[in-house]
């Protein structure tokens, strides 16, 4: 279960009147960016016309018995949270969306998950916040836990309205606004692509590890290995942008094959130190920003069994990218997926939490310009070309702002999730699958 909310800030002064179930169920997938699987959406409403606020997502707890604690936990993260972005909501909007299992039909999903619907229900209510509407939309139809009238909200359920026929669809049309597809859709580009073994990339991986953790483990020679990882990636990424521009699902392809298993290994071992990691992040505006984000994803991609968390660190530089050059829902998808790897990866709970907050990407970029211009004053002063002499101040200056905000609230202010805690910059050895870092 992903246990990592995703707030967005509040709507645009673009104003479109919803009227019932129906539509409040069409509207979904365009307030998020996507369609969301698999997952419990919550949105804030202000004032006596209900307009849409704060919004977090979740992925449904598999487990029944984590449903009255994740409730509580959703309800007070969505209302602390909008108090602290300018208001208390008025009311709240629950959609619980999940594809009905095998041998299940969508009538049977909903009739599964009304306790859940009711525990949310309730752990609003307990704040002094009603839950006006409460939706389950699954198997192309949808239901009102809320609305106790069968001529509008049968058994059965009604059916969702056909794509883009709707009020939301063309005002979203109008202002330019995109469904990307579902959530599980999206996380598809940043994962190994099934029935794909990973054998000689597992190899790879190996062999790179082998090589790479003794020199990780030494000061000197971990520098010598960030200046080459880096290097490297700077002759992917000008390779990638030769590349042809193709859909996205051929444009992944393509970008895998662009890429060897030898250098995805290097790359992904090479990221897994912090400094190399946040010197990687100044590519992040500008020409550059599409071909790091293309290498960030492919090198995710690569990430196969038993390397998995070694992802954290590509996912959470394409989330940065993708945040940096304006795409949040993209955003959220791979820092989410890096947090669900690693749920204390804290580069990512960092600007999960700052992108979730409404801040502005600028204040990071402005300090990792900084400190990319220092280094270039120090010129002959640097260590060797290629590495950097300690950690991003944009970093810093994220943590600051975000551990401010979170000192407003009890608890960590993310639901199941540890707290952030600062790491040592130093590697460790995991085994003999490769080495890990301060995060």
């Amino acid at each position: 279960m992903n246990k990592h909310h995703e707030p967005t800030g509040p709507s645009d002064d673009q104003q479109i009147t919803l009227r019932g179930p129906a539509e409040l169920a069409d509207a979904l997938p365009y307030l998020m960016g996507f369609h969301p699987n698999d997952s419990v959406v919550m949105v804030a409403l202000h004032g006596g016309r209900g307009r849409f606020g704060g919004r977090l997502r979740l992925g449904i707890p598999q487990s029944a018995h984590e449903w009255p604690s994740v409730a509580e936990q959703l309800a007070e993260c969505l209302i602390k949270g909008s108090e602290r972005r300018g208001g208390r909501p008025d009311a709240i909007v629950v959609f619980l969306c999940q594809d009905p299992a095998e041998g299940e039909s969508g009538r049977q999903t909903m009739e599964r998950l009304r306790p859940f619907a009711q525990r949310l229900r309730t752990a609003c209510g307990a704040l002094d916040v009603p839950v006006l509407e409460a939706l389950c939309i699954s198997g192309d139809r949808f239901w009102s836990y809320v609305c106790p009238d069968a001529r509008c909200c049968p058994a059965e359920g009604n059916p969702l309205a056909m794509q883009g026929t709707s009020v939301m669809a063309a005002a979203a049309a109008y202002a330019g606004i995109q469904v990307r597809g579902s959530l599980r859709e999206m996380e598809a580009r940043l994962v190994p692509r099934p029935g794909t073994e990973g054998r000689e990339q597992e190899r790879a991986l190996d062999a790179a590890g082998s090589a790479l953790v003794p020199k990780l483990l030494d000061e000197e020679s971990r520098k010598e290995v960030g200046g080459t990882t880096l290097e490297l990636a700077r002759r992917l990424m000008k390779r990638l942008g030769r590349a042809p521009a193709a859909t996205p699902s051929m444009s992944d392809l393509n970008d895998d094959r662009l890429i060897g298993d030898e250098e995805a290994a290097a790359l992904i071992l090479g990221l897994q130190d912090r400094e190399t990691r946040d010197r990687a992040a100044e590519w992040m505006e500008g020409p550059e920003a599409q071909s790091a984000l293309r290498l960030w994803r492919a090198l995710a991609r690569r990430c196969v069994a038993p390397y998995e968390e070694h992802a954290a660190a590509p996912l959470t530089l394409a989330g940065w990218v993708s945040w940096s050059t304006g795409d949040e829902p993209a955003a959220r998808v791979a820092l989410g997926l890096a947090l669900r790897l690693d749920p204390g990866y804290t580069f990512a709970q960092l600007l999960h939490e700052a992108c979730n907050q409404g801040l502005d990407p600028e204040t990071l970029r402005r300090c990792l310009r900084g400190e990319r211009g220092e280094r270039g004053e120090r010129g002959a002063r640097t260590v060797g070309r290629g590495h950097g002499t300690g950690r991003v101040a944009g970093a810093r200056s994220v943590r600051a702002q975000a551990t401010a905000r979170r000192r407003t609230r009890p608890g960590s202010g993310r639901p199941g999730s540890a707290p952030g805690r600062r790491r040592t910059a130093r590697p460790r050895v995991q085994g003999r699958r490769g080495t890990r870092t301060g995060r």
